[in-house]
C-alpha cells in the first residue's frame, strides 16, 4: 500500500502523445481512439501537453512517425524548453520503434497497451484481478525482453504497480515462462471455482443477468441501482476491473444473479482479452445481457459497435440483450432504433430504475415458457419456491379447493 500512496503524491508527470491515422481510419473513428488515449493519460494522472498526429498509409517501421514529423515534435519540446516524462503512442510500438523513439527523444516512450496495463495495475483489487494483469504484462514482456529496460518501464517505476518491476526485465525468457505458467495454473484453480458456483447457481436455477458495455458507459451506477449496493463508481476509464455478482429480487420475489463487467475499449490489446477472458466469464454464461452505452459521447454510436464486435468474438452474441442508453440527464436523445430491445434512461432518475425493471422483466419472460399450476395451500414450501424462482404473473386463491392456482414463466 504504501508504494501506492507514493505514486499518488507524485508530481504529475508531463506527456505528449502520438497518433498514427491510417488513411482507411475515418476522421470521426480516429478522433475518438485520440480522445480515449487522453482520457486514459488523465485516468493515470498524466498530463498532456500536446497530441501530434500523422496521416499516412502505413507507421513508419523504424519511428512509428515519419522522420519529418519526429522532428517537428522535437522542435516543439525544444522551442517551449519543456521537460517531457514521456511519450505516448495511440498503438502498440514494436520493439524497434521504441527503441528509435527513446534514441531521439531520451525519455520513457509507452504504447496504448502499456498504458492500459499500467491503468489495469493500479485498479485490480482482487487476487484474481491481480494475477491477469500480471499475466497480461509478462505476455507483453516476453517478445519485447531483447529491447532496452528504460522503454519498458513503469511511468514512476516498473510496468504495473502489483506487476513485474524492473528487476524482471533482466531475467531470462524461460523465467518469465516459467512464472507465467504459474499464474495460469493460479488463474486456472479460481475459474474452476467460480464454475463450481455457476454451477452451484444453475442447479438452483438461478437466473443470471450480467452488464456489459464500453468502459464509462455507467454499468456500476446501474449495478449499485438495481442491486442497492455501493460498488466503486467513478468518472474513470476501467473503475470496475473485477467482476463482482449480487442477488436481486424483481417482480415481487423473483431472484436474478445480477453480474458486473470489466469495461470495453477500442484497439483493446488482445493480451487483455485472453487475460481478462475470465472476468467476462459471467457475462458468457448470463441469460440476458444489460449493454448500458453512454448517449451523452460523442462517438457513443462507435462504442457501442466496438463492443457488440467483442461480444461476437467472445461467442456471445446469441445471449438476448437490453440495450441501456444511459445519461438521458446529459443529452437529448439516443440511438433507440439500434435494437427492438432499447432503453432511454438516467441512472440518476428514481422513475428510469423502475423503467428498466419492468423492460427487465418483460425480457426475461422471453428467454422463459408460460406455465400454470394449482398448488394445494399448505405446500407453502412449494408456494415459495415457485415465487423466488419463476416469473409469477398471477396468483388466485380458490376457496372451494383451497388452493392456489398460479400462471407464470419458468426456465426453459
Amino acid at each position: 500500500m504504501k508504494n501506492d500512496m507514493k505514486s499518488t503524491k507524485r508530481d504529475t508527470e508531463k506527456v505528449i502523445l502520438l497518433a498514427f491515422h491510417d488513411k482507411k481510419i475515418d476522421e470521426a473513428t480516429f478522433q475518438s481512439t485520440v480522445d480515449e488515449l487522453k482520457s486514459l493519460a488523465t485516468t493515470s494522472q498524466l498530463e498532456v501537453i500536446e497530441v501530434f498526429t500523422q496521416k499516412r498509409e502505413r507507421p513508419d517501421q523504424q519511428y512509428y512517425f515519419g522522420k519529418g514529423k519526429i522532428e517537428e515534435v522535437i522542435e516543439f519540446i525544444e522551442l517551449n524548453d519543456i521537460e517531457v516524462n514521456a511519450i505516448i503512442a495511440n498503438d502498440e510500438l514494436t520493439t524497434g520503434q521504441s527503441k528509435h523513439l527513446d534514441e531521439l527523444f531520451n525519455t520513457k516512450i509507452i504504447d496504448r497497451t502499456q498504458l492500459i496495463l499500467e491503468i489495469f495495475a493500479q485498479r485490480a483489487s482482487s487476487r484474481e484481478g491481480q494475477l491477469q494483469v500480471e499475466l497480461a504484462q509478462l505476455d507483453y514482456l516476453l517478445p519485447r525482453l531483447s529491447g532496452h529496460g528504460k522503454s519498458l518501464s513503469r511511468l514512476g517505476g516498473g510496468i504495473g504497480t502489483r506487476g513485474p518491476g524492473e528487476t524482471k526485465l533482466e531475467t531470462d525468457r524461460r523465467h518469465i515462462r516459467t512464472r507465467m505458467n504459474e499464474i495460469k495454473h493460479q488463474l486456472e484453480t479460481i475459474v474452476s471455482h467460480r464454475s463450481r458456483y455457476r454451477e452451484r447457481r444453475q442447479q438452483n436455477l438461478a437466473y443470471q443477468v450480467a452488464l456489459i458495455g464500453y468502459t464509462n458507459a455507467g454499468k456500476s451506477s446501474w449495478f449499485n441501482q438495481l442491486s442497492n449496493d455501493e460498488t466503486f463508481e467513478q468518472d474513470l476509464l476501467f473503475a470496475t476491473l473485477d467482476p463482482k455478482s449480487r442477488a436481486i429480487t424483481i417482480n415481487n420475489g423473483f431472484n436474478v444473479i445480477l453480474s458486473d463487467t470489466v469495461g470495453f475499449i477500442q484497439k483493446l490489446p488482445t493480451t487483455l482479452i485472453a487475460a481478462f477472458k475470465s472476468t467476462l466469464e459471467e457475462a458468457k454464461y448470463a441469460q440476458l445481457l444489460i449493454h448500458v452505452v453512454d448517449a451523452s459521447h460523442p462517438h457513443h454510436m462507435e462504442q457501442y459497435e466496438t463492443v457488440m464486435s467483442l461480444v461476437n468474438q467472445l461467442e456471445m452474441g446469441h445471449i438476448p440483450m437490453l440495450v441501456v442508453f444511459n445519461k438521458k440527464d446529459m443529452v437529448e436523445s439516443a440511438q433507440l432504433a439500434v435494437s427492438e430491445h432499447s432503453i432511454f434512461v438516467s441512472a440518476r432518475d428514481v422513475k428510469d430504475k423502475v423503467k428498466v425493471k419492468e423492460k427487465l422483466v418483460q425480457m426475461i419472460k422471453e428467454t422463459m415458457e408460460y406455465y400454470e399450476m394449482t398448488i394445494p395451500s399448505t405446500n407453502a414450501d412449494q408456494l415459495y419456491w415457485q415465487r423466488t424462482h419463476t416469473l409469477v404473473e398471477t396468483l388466485e386463491f380458490d376457496e372451494e379447493t383451497n388452493s392456489y392456482h398460479i400462471k407464470g414463466y419458468k426456465q426453459k
